[in-house]
């Protein structure tokens, strides 16, 4: 019996590379800075376009994740201790970088037991609206276990849209992210949704799912009231991560903000290099935030 996620013939999407100037002025940044980004961590094929545009997503929390999910390429291992003043880094960062908009995420980080690191997401938010008032927060977080206390710390700070990714369509969810549970994903965006957060996000195809599986997960994330949902073409990190199963052209990627949109989402970015930051200052235009 075949596996699901047994790989196909294939066309991979092509990935532009610049180095100019912006690049180099936004690497500086993050370098003398001492942060990590989730673009370089995750071999994200974005990174050049988007630091081009003189944007990046910042990676808070270190850069060693305590989950090793099948198709991530961020390091997992024991983390090291928190870094109380990487807020304040990150905020004088984006100050530098004269950002409108700036997306940060993290790694996971199930060994802070008090709250998973739920007060330095805080404080990272707080930070940034304190010394860039004009620039809009875009958090990309972990599930924080479910935990709702650390989820409210997050939520009070406010930031402009709270994003939390299912990842992928519930049947391949364990294969893909064995530590995760699908339900309480849901449950930390109806959370996110309750507490009058705009609230986004996304998943990868090409791990086996099927179209009608796809349209399913759509109607139940809009249900819940995300407005903003993107689709992205997984890309193979390394060989030891699960393989692709197909790559979705270009017809089925504009398919689904189509039926996204009808659906009722504010925003869909749907396409093969779509990540869940790509983009994310227009995304947050078309959602009215920024």
């Amino acid at each position: 019996m075949k596996s699901t996620l047994a790989t196909q013939s294939i066309h991979k999407p092509k990935i532009r590379i610049e180095y100019g100037d912006d690049y180099k002025f936004v690497q500086g940044v993050v370098s003398s800075n001492k942060l990590n980004t989730v673009c370089e961590e995750a071999r994200c094929p974005n990174i050049f376009e988007c630091w081009s545009r003189g944007t990046a997503t910042i990676m808070i929390l270190g850069d060693i994740c305590t989950r090793a999910c099948g198709f991530c390429s961020v390091k997992t291992g024991k983390p090291q201790s928190v870094d109380t003043m990487e807020p304040y880094r990150t905020a004088i960062a984006v100050k530098k970088m004269k950002l409108r908009h700036v997306v940060i995420t993290s790694v996971d980080r199930d060994d802070l037991k008090g709250d998973f690191g739920a007060a330095i997401w805080a404080d990272t938010i707080e930070q940034i609206h304190r010394h860039v008032p004009d620039c809009t927060v875009e958090v990309l977080t972990p599930d924080f276990q479910g935990d709702t206390s650390a989820l409210e710390v997050v939520f009070k700070a406010k930031p402009e849209i709270f994003s939390h990714n299912v990842e992928c369509v519930e049947r391949i969810s364990k294969q893909v992210r064995a530590q995760a549970v699908w339900s309480r994903s849901l449950n930390v965006l109806k959370e996110s949704v309750d507490f009058g957060l705009r609230t986004k996000t996304g998943i990868m195809l090409g791990l086996g799912e099927s179209k009608k599986e796809v349209l399913k997960t759509m109607h139940q994330v809009v249900d819940l009231g995300v407005e903003i949902f993107t689709i992205g073409q997984y890309l193979q990190p390394t060989k030891n991560h699960l393989p692709v199963s197909r790559y979705v052209n270009d017809a089925e990627f504009k398919f689904y903000k189509k039926e996204g949109l009808n659906m009722g989402f504010t925003v869909v970015e749907s396409g093969a290099l779509v990540r869940s930051s790509y983009h994310a200052d227009e995304q947050a235009r078309l959602a009215k935030v920024v």
